[in-house]
């Protein structure tokens, strides 16, 4: 007698749902969405829901990057077998996973014993039970989404779908299309269901994907808000940067017009503002490490505060609810230490986007025929600026590399070597700038400075 690896739901899918080849999807493609076929998808979810989380993975990923440098498909080919021998899902029975397991063990599978184990085969088959359901809910779900995108679903309609929908983001099965059918509902029944999932500790790993699919649809909401006036808002940031007409949008990009000294005077207040942040201390966090999180908390605050002059308490702590209905856990962090973290950010940014368009500035000792060296006039306060920014932690990277930049004007070269010796700066901080000074040195300046590093030492 077979043992079947599919309940019997699943077994008894009408056509062409039953159908495990490349002709399912063909057909499906086909078919109009009516009512009657909306219904026989989601009977085809409800059947395909697995009562437990799964882990979805292919027959044997341990040998992608045994196949990658191949030409000759074998992997390919291995896989073709499965649905050769258990076209339809009725047919999906430990039995034929035996039969299957045979054939790439005389196909030379490398991990497969020419005479298969019973771990292998009880492998094979939960992994391919497994990846029928998900390939089977995953066309259920766009099917449905279609039909969505079309306007066709009723209320009581949609609310079912949005209820399967997380269920399947919940069990980890066909994630991607469930949440794209989510996002296909819009607001505000598809945006409270993601809500509700980002904030679900069952979604897990799934989050972040969760997360940047509901941030695209909650866009609009913060555009508008960022169109409102600030009014009698109280601002986060000095003068000279909340006077900063540049926004996120470039990472505060000066563009590439030539600066003049209205502009020049704008950078100098910008890099002193950005001195008069307060910052946080070192080794503030958030919530988390991951890039995926902070990018897309980031997300948040640009959307609501594109502007420095939009910065202030009240759209701060706007953002830092927004960040928590998005499921985000900051630890012992209140809304003042959210927006003393982003204060400083922001300060960051600018005064990086600052170094990084006064370092194009014509320099002293250009070809003949060059314009008129600018950055000459601006060398003292400039370089001086660079050195103040490095020792103060913000934008210490672009700082120091301006000085190297620009070392052939006045201040530039002693600002660096300053920073590249002074033993009461973080270590990084002085690594940075020793390595610069080792860029520009003559082969015949290398021992003075090595001499002087062991001297410091001491």
């Amino acid at each position: 007698m077979d043992t079947y690896l599919l309940p019997a739901a699943m077994r008894e899918l009408p056509p062409p749902w039953h159908d495990l080849t490349y002709l399912r999807s063909r057909a499906l493609e086909a078919l109009a969405p009516t009512e009657e076929r909306r219904e026989q998808a989601r009977l085809v979810l409800r059947a395909c829901l697995p009562e437990r989380r799964q882990s979805v993975r292919d027959w044997d990923e341990e040998l992608r990057d045994f196949y990658d440098d191949r030409d000759d498909h074998t992997l390919d080919e291995a896989d073709a077998w499965l649905t050769r021998i258990m076209p339809t899902t009725s047919e999906v029975t430990r039995e034929r996973v035996v039969q299957v397991v045979r054939v790439w063990a005389d196909m030379g599978i490398p991990t497969v014993s020419e005479s298969p184990t019973q771990q292998l085969v009880d492998r094979v088959a939960a992994e391919w039970a497994a990846s029928v359901r998900q390939a089977l809910a995953y066309d259920a779900l766009t099917f449905i989404e279609r039909a969505t995108t079309a306007g066709l679903l009723d209320d009581e309609e949609a609310e079912d779908v949005a209820l399967l929908a997380a269920a399947f983001v919940r069990v980890g099965v066909a994630v991607e299309a469930a949440v794209r059918l989510l996002v296909s509902l819009g607001r505000p029944r598809g945006e409270q269901t993601l809500l509700e999932l980002v904030n679900d500790d069952e979604v897990r790993d799934f989050r972040p994907y969760v997360r940047s699919r509901l941030l695209g649809l909650r866009r609009s909401v913060y555009d508008a808000r960022a169109e409102q006036a600030t009014r009698d808002d109280e601002p986060l940031l000095p003068e000279g940067l909340g006077s900063l007409p540049h926004s996120w949008q470039n990472d505060f990009d000066w563009g590439a017009t030539a600066l003049d000294s209205q502009s020049l005077a704008q950078a100098r207040s910008a890099l002193e503002a950005c001195l008069a942040v307060e910052r946080v201390p070192d080794g503030a966090q958030m919530c988390t490490d991951a890039p995926a999180d902070c990018s897309a908390i980031a997300e948040v605050v640009r959307a609501l505060m594109p502007y420095p002059r939009l910065v202030t308490r009240e759209r701060m702590n706007e953002a830092w609810r927004e960040c928590r209905s998005l499921g985000f856990d900051f630890l012992n962090m209140d809304a003042e230490d959210f927006a003393k973290v982003w204060c400083t950010k922001i300060a960051d940014r600018v005064a990086a986007a600052v170094f990084r368009r006064l370092a194009d500035l014509p320099q002293e000792g250009g070809a003949a025929g060059d314009e008129p060296a600018v950055l000459s006039a601006t060398a003292l306060w400039t370089a001086e600026l660079a050195e103040q920014c490095a020792r103060y932690g913000s934008a210490v990277q672009e700082a120091i590399w301006f000085l190297h930049r620009t070392e052939a004007v006045s201040g530039s070269r002693e600002a660096l070597a300053r920073l590249a010796f002074d033993p009461s700066l973080p270590v990084t901080t002085r690594n940075t700038a020793q390595e610069w000074v080792r860029q520009s040195l003559r082969p015949d300046e290398h021992h003075e400075v090595h001499q002087d590093e062991a001297d410091r030492g001491r």
